[in-house]
């Protein structure tokens, strides 16, 4: 291992410039995405907004509106840069790999790989979550606040303007496909020694409360959108503690494995 360590061992100064390269290499890929993207940000647009759209379906003369003139140019930038980082995510998880890759073991490696693997899994199964079931049931929500008046009183109708819209779906994207990387954080602090199964199953109860909480911040102000968001993020915890366990195992087998060839010696 020493020797395997000693072949890919680099100075400082060859380190910067191999970051400098992986820096550049990500940030270009990431420039044509969002070109890309903003050339589609029209398409990316109307499908965002397609909850919004489907639960004002049949009624005419509903619309987004803006307010500044640079308004909708700017918005389009933003959601052409978000959508960009989504599709560069495997060029910049590549370059990180390329990176940190020379200075692992062939076992790290091998351990390393699958959370790069996992987490944009994870983080569009979260994005997938929010938009088929916490849009329509958050949006439904918000809009039978409308009202058509009374005599003596006004009418309440829903006037969205576009940036608002798009930075809370933006947001809520993010954050869901964040919290859905809880058992790849989980498991790579059991690997570092930082928390164990054992400790994750003895704080559960906590960790029921917690999810509700996060729950209850990242999701609009219903129940439904609450519990569809606290529902998986107490699955992903328990498929956390199963992750550490076998973390645990291999880290186990292998201090035997260590143990058994020093005692050949």
């Amino acid at each position: 291992m020493s020797d395997e360590l000693d072949d890919g061992r680099m100075s400082l100064i060859e380190h910067l410039i191999e970051l400098r390269k992986r820096l550049i290499y990500s940030l270009s890929g990431l420039m044509v995405c969002w070109a890309f993207c903003y050339y589609f940000s029209a398409d990316i647009y109307d499908f965002l907004v397609r909850p919004l759209a489907d639960q004002l379906a049949g009624q005419p003369g509903r619309h987004l509106i803006y307010t500044a003139l640079t308004e909708a140019f700017v918005t389009r930038v933003k959601v052409a840069f978000w959508a960009a980082c989504f599709l560069a995510f495997p060029i910049i998880a590549t370059q990180i790999w390329m990176f940190v890759a020379p200075g692992l073991y062939k076992t790290e490696r091998g351990a390393f790989l699958p959370y790069l693997v996992a987490t944009p899994i994870l983080f569009f199964m979260g994005a997938a979550l929010v938009y088929y079931l916490i849009f329509p049931t958050a949006w439904h929500f918000f809009l039978s606040f409308e009202s058509a008046g009374s005599p003596g009183s006004l009418p309440i109708e829903a006037d969205p303007k576009v940036s608002e819209y798009l930075s809370l779906v933006l947001t809520l994207i993010f954050a869901f496909g964040a919290a859905f990387q809880m058992p790849v954080a989980l498991t790579l602090m059991a690997r570092v020694g930082l928390v164990s199964s054992k400790f994750l199953a003895e704080k559960r109860r906590y960790a029921v409360f917690i999810n509700f909480v996060i729950a209850a911040l990242l999701t609009p102000p219903d129940a439904i959108s609450m519990c569809g968001l606290a529902v998986p993020l107490l699955l992903l915890y328990e498929i956390s503690i199963w992750s550490c366990r076998l973390v645990e195992r291999g880290k186990a087998k292998r201090a035997e494995a260590a143990a058994a060839d020093l005692a050949k010696l």
